[in-house]
């Protein structure tokens, strides 16, 4: 499958054909690792997940939101 480089901006991008993004099991806004080695250029999946609390937050809903969980009676100096 072949690419073109074109310019972004100030910088160089590549698109990539969505059915290549399939195929490799990626995702729109996935955050990839870029590692240059020997002329290459190799896109990995990025280990690191980040999350923001506000838009964990954000998708609370009633539908998706649990019940209390009883844990049972304290055992040691918690306060309830």
């Amino acid at each position: 499958m072949e690419a073109v480089i074109r310019k972004w901006g100030n910088s160089p991008a590549l698109r990539l054909p969505m059915a290549a993004l399939k195929e490799a099991g990626y995702q729109l806004e996935q955050k990839v690792n870029l590692i240059v080695s020997r002329g290459r250029i190799v896109i990995e999946p990025s280990e690191k997940v980040e999350y923001n609390l506000d838009d964990l937050v954000r998708g609370i809903t009633a539908t998706n939101a649990h019940a209390e969980v009883s844990f049972g009676k304290p055992i040691g100096q918690e306060e309830l």
